[in-house]
C-alpha cells in the first residue's frame, strides 16, 4: 500500500454517494480527483464499500477512458492523430514529442511532470495538427512549436 494515500477520504465519497453498484462511477470519479488515479488499494476499498465484486470495479475502471489506474503528469498533453491531423504531419509530432520527453505516447515522465497520448480526434479539424496540453487546444502544430509549448510550460 503506497504511504502518503489517505483512504479515510473515500468513506465521505461513499456516504455522499451512497452504497450499491447504482453508485460505483461516480465513486470512481470522485476517488480519481481526490487521488489523481485509481490506485489498487482504493480499487479494494470501493469494492468493500460498495459491496460490489474487484472484477466488476475492475472491470469499470479499465472499460472507460476516463478512469487512469497509474499515475498521471502534472501536464496533461493529448496529441492529435485523427484524419485531417495526421495527413498534416501528426506522425511527425508524435515522434518528436516521445524523442524530447523520452516516453511513447500513454506513458507519463518518471519526475510525474508530463502524460503524453495520441487520441483521434480532438473536434478541431480545421486547426489541424492539433494537441490539447492541459484542457487548452494548440493548433497549427509543427514538431518545433510543440516541443517549444511543451518546454514553456512551468
Amino acid at each position: 500500500m503506497e504511504e502518503n494515500l489517505d483512504l479515510t477520504k473515500l468513506d465521505q465519497i461513499v456516504e455522499e454517494a451512497g452504497e450499491g453498484k447504482r453508485s460505483l462511477i461516480p465513486v470512481l470519479q470522485r476517488a480519481q480527483r481526490v487521488y489523481g488515479y485509481l490506485p489498487p488499494e482504493v480499487l479494494r476499498l470501493i469494492a468493500d464499500r460498495l459491496e460490489v465484486a474487484l472484477s466488476k470495479v475492475y472491470g469499470v475502471a479499465t472499460f472507460y477512458s476516463q478512469f487512469h489506474l497509474t499515475p498521471r503528469g502534472r501536464h496533461i498533453i493529448q496529441q492529435c492523430d485523427g484524419t485531417a491531423c495526421h495527413v498534416r504531419g501528426a506522425a511527425r509530432i508524435i515522434a518528436a514529442v516521445e524523442r524530447g520527453l523520452e516516453i511513447k505516447a500513454g506513458e507519463t515522465t518518471p519526475d510525474l511532470k508530463y502524460t503524453y497520448e495520441v487520441v483521434y480526434c480532438l473536434g478541431s479539424c480545421a486547426l489541424a495538427p492539433t494537441a490539447m496540453i492541459d484542457d487548452r487546444v494548440a493548433r497549427g502544430l509543427t514538431p518545433e512549436k510543440m516541443l517549444d509549448i511543451i518546454k514553456n510550460l512551468d
